[in-house]
């Protein structure tokens, strides 16, 4: 059996997942390899980032005809790009002639996306439409309309574009699961960009998404963080779909109100308006939706200790970006100071893992179901043969879950949970 690096198992065998496998109360972290490992990241490249779902933009980047975003999902280059049609697509960034890269960086094209090399030329839908002095001398059987680019999946959710290499991975809106419906309050299609940024983190993905998914570390790592989104207002917001959630309701203002002093979105439901929701959509997506505002992060990973994560902040349309000043400015100074504490913590555990590699230990049943949620995410990919038949969509919480982790009931219930609590009582 191939090895993983360090002498255990292979990473796409169960045997490598045992620990995972087990329930919650006996289930441990992931081990070492996991994190360290470039021989595991090669293989998570490809049995993970190159078969799921994959966040590659913010809608807004890609809203004009004409707009063109180089991406990198799974180890291919993909162009993604409007047509003048408004429909979306996606291609792999390879000429059909020689394999030319055909962009290098985002940027913007009138009515063809050219080769730098021999100057082919494809339409918006991918088609090519031309190939200079190719026919000075013919070339038997040569038909252009069998050279289009080869297509790539993309579909969107609220703000978000995501890209998929697999014919076979089931369609994003099952994906996702009950996600779409579960924030259909905020109307994210008509939340727009405001500001951008991103930062490079000595630390693997995982761990990063896995940071944001608890709330263990709040009071040590984030004194001030706690203040606003104190432990014993977290629960669990998490329904079917790949997908780990938790929320802080309500949104604390008594000691910082860093979170509250921009306009909140209009027509926000009893439970959206009071609360922070905070998702990590599988595999590369964290959204803290705020009753005002989203921090929205893209994780990209570089290799299997460096990650670039692209951060956005959103607005929602009643939002005027020209009114904002010193409200935004607070908001961005805080949620940029809880980030920095979030990347000295990953950077020193990615320390610890591959100076240390200590044994994963266990798994806090209050505070890491969502780690244990995710960590099986991470293994179906990278056992399963495909993941039309290999992936399984985790449920939902339960009432009971509430009592069963420590959390108590939600004082402002999420109205997706209500009615399907009330459904199955």
């Amino acid at each position: 059996m191939r090895r993983a690096g360090d002498g255990g198992p292979s990473p796409t065998s169960e045997d490598f997942w045992s620990g995972t496998r087990r329930l919650l109360e006996q289930a441990g972290g992931l081990p070492p390899v996991a994190y360290t490992g470039e021989e595991f990241f090669d293989t998570e490249r490809r049995r993970l980032f190159g078969r799921g779902w994959v966040a590659v933009a913010s809608r807004s980047e890609v809203a004009e005809p004409g707009r063109l975003l180089a991406r990198d999902v799974g180890g291919t280059s993909v162009l993604i790009v409007r047509g003048h049609d408004g429909v979306l697509r996606g291609f792999v960034n390879s000429c059909r002639h020689r394999g030319t890269e055909l962009a290098s960086e985002d940027c913007s094209v009138s009515r063809m996306i050219r080769c730098p090399y021999h100057r082919w030329g494809y339409g918006l839908d991918g088609t090519l439409l031309a190939t200079p002095l190719f026919d000075e001398v013919p070339r038997p059987g040569f038909d252009p309309a069998e050279l289009s680019l080869l297509p790539v999946r993309v579909e969107t959710w609220g703000f978000q574009v995501f890209a998929c290499l697999d014919e076979q991975t089931p369609p994003l809106a099952e994906w996702l699961g009950d996600l779409p419906e579960r924030m259909a309050g905020y109307g994210f299609e008509g939340w727009y960009v405001h500001e951008k940024c991103s930062f490079d983190v000595a630390a693997n993905w995982k761990l990063i998404t896995e940071n944001f998914q608890e709330y263990y570390h709040l009071a040590w790592v984030h004194p001030e963080l706690a203040k606003v989104s104190r432990v014993r207002d977290h629960y669990r917001y998490q329904g079917p779909g790949l997908y780990c959630g938790q929320t802080t309701t309500p949104v604390s203002g008594d000691e910082r109100d860093d979170w509250l002093v921009l306009p909140p979105a209009s027509g926000l439901d009893g439970s959206d308006s009071v609360s922070g929701r905070f998702v990590a959509v599988f595999p590369n997506l964290t959204l803290a939706v705020l009753p005002s505002h989203a921090f929205v992060m893209r994780l990209e990973p570089l290799s299997a200790g460096a990650t670039r994560e692209h951060c956005t902040f959103l607005f929602p349309p009643t939002t005027d970006p020209d009114t904002v000043g010193d409200a935004f400015e607070a908001t961005r100074k805080f949620w940029i100071e809880v980030n920095n504490e979030d990347i000295d913590i990953c950077e020193r555990s990615q320390r610890g893992l591959a100076l240390g590699a200590a044994p994963p230990g266990p798994l806090s049943p209050r505070f890491e179901e969502p780690l244990h949620r995710f960590h099986n995410m991470v293994a179906d990919c990278m056992t399963a043969d495909s993941l039309a038949t290999g992936l399984t969509v985790p449920g939902g919480d339960g009432p009971e879950d509430a009592e069963r982790y420590g959390c108590g009931p939600n004082p402002a219930l999420p109205a997706i949970d209500a009615r399907r609590w009330s459904s199955t009582d």
